[in-house]
C-alpha cells in the first residue's frame, strides 16, 4: 500500500471557470500518481538499457538508440501511473479511514472514481503502445508487467510481505529494459532486479512503520506490525545489506571498472545514512529517508554505472 500523503487544496479544486482549473486537476493527477517520485525507478531501467547495449548477446556494443530510450520512459510512465492509480482505487476504503491519508485526491472526491478508473486503463494503454514500439517480446510481456503491478495493491490483505511485491514491481523495470534493447533477457540482468526489489521493499519495510496501529486496526498486513517496528528496521536493514551484496555481484559478471564499485560504495554509505535518520522510537525523519535519501541513490547510481559502461570494452 502506498503511503504518500496527498492533502490537495479545497479551493483549488473548486474553482469552476477559473483559468486556474485546469492546472489544478492535472496537478492533483500528478499528485495522485507521485510523477516525482518516478526517479526511484528510471535510473535503474535505464541502466538495465545500458548495460543491454553493451552487453547482450547479439553484440550491440554500444548505446541505446534515441527512439529506445524515449519509448522506455514513456513505458516507465505508463506504467507508474496504472499502478499507482489502481493503488488508490483499491485502497480508497482505507485512505478513507486513515486520518494521515484523508485529504488525499480520491477520498475528498478532488477525483472521481470513474476519471481514476479512466486513467487507469489510459496509462495501461500507454505502456502496451510503448512495448510495441519497442520489440515483440517487450509486447508480449507487457500484459504480464501490468498483472504484476495491479496484484501488489491487494497483497497487504493477506501477506506481510507485500513490500518485496512492492519492491519486484520497480525491481522489473532493468530487466524490462534489457528487453526493450536486446529483444531477449540475459540472466545477469536479474540479479540488478533482485537488488531494485530488496531496496525497494526494505525502505518500504521502513515507512510503513508509521502505520503499525492503523494496520492493526484495519486488520491489514506489514512486516512492522507482524514483528514490531524495531525489529523491521532490523529486516529493513537487511535487505539493503542484500541490495549491496547484489550490486557487488552483479559488477563482477559483467567485470564492470572502478566507477562501479565507487557507485557501491557510495549507495552502501547512503543506505547507511537513511537507516541512521529513523530510531524504533523516533520515526519523525522517515521522510527524509524515504524521499530524499532514495532519490540520491537511484540518481548517483546511475551516473557511476553509465560511466563504468562507457569504460567497458565494447
Amino acid at each position: 500500500m502506498d503511503k504518500d500523503a496527498i492533502r490537495p487544496n479545497p479551493a483549488s479544486i473548486h474553482a469552476a471557470g477559473d483559468n486556474r482549473a485546469r492546472p489544478s486537476r492535472i496537478k492533483l493527477i500528478l499528485e495522485m500518481i507521485k510523477f516525482e517520485h518516478s526517479i526511484f525507478a528510471l535510473p535503474f531501467a535505464l541502466t538495465g538499457a545500458l548495460l543491454a547495449a553493451r552487453f547482450a548477446a547479439q553484440g550491440n556494443s554500444g548505446w541505446p538508440t534515441p527512439r529506445q530510450v524515449l519509448w522506455i520512459v514513456v513505458a516507465m510512465v505508463g506504467a507508474r501511473s496504472a499502478a499507482m492509480t489502481i493503488n488508490r482505487i483499491a485502497d480508497l476504503q482505507y485512505d478513507r479511514l486513515n486520518p494521515r491519508t484523508a485529504g488525499r485526491a480520491l477520498p475528498t472526491g478532488a477525483l472521481s472514481l470513474g476519471f481514476a478508473w479512466a486513467f487507469t486503463i489510459a496509462s495501461s494503454a500507454v505502456l502496451v503502445i510503448a512495448a510495441w514500439q519497442l520489440n515483440r517480446l517487450a509486447l508480449e510481456l507487457s500484459p504480464v508487467a501490468l498483472a504484476v503491478l495491479f496484484l501488489y495493491s491487494y497483497t497487504k490483505r493477506f501477506t506481510s510481505w507485500s513490500h518485496l511485491v512492492l519492491g519486484f514491481c520497480l525491481g522489473m523495470s532493468p530487466a524490462a529494459a534489457w528487453i526493450a534493447v536486446a529483444g531477449s533477457l540475459d540472466a545477469r540482468i536479474l540479479l540488478l532486479c533482485a537488488a531494485v526489489t530488496l531496496w525497494v521493499g526494505g525502505f518500504d519495510v521502513l515507512y510503513a512503520c508509521q502505520d503499525v496501529e492503523f494496520d492493526r486496526g484495519v486488520a491489514l498486513y506489514s512486516v512492522p506490525k507482524r514483528f514490531g517496528v524495531a525489529r523491521a528496521l532490523q529486516i529493513a536493514r537487511g535487505m539493503h545489506i542484500g541490495t549491496v551484496a547484489l550490486l557487488a555481484w552483479l559488477a563482477a559478471s559483467f567485470s564492470l571498472a572502478w566507477p562501479a564499485w565507487a557507485g557501491i560504495v557510495v549507495v552502501a554509505a547512503l543506505l547507511g545514512y537513511e537507516h541512521s535518520l529513523v530510531r524504533p522510537n523516533d520515526l519523525r525523519r522517515l521522510n527524509a529517508a524515504f524521499f530524499t535519501v532514495n532519490g540520491y541513490i537511484s540518481i548517483l547510481f546511475l551516473l557511476f554505472w553509465g560511466a563504468a559502461i562507457a569504460l567497458a570494452a565494447p
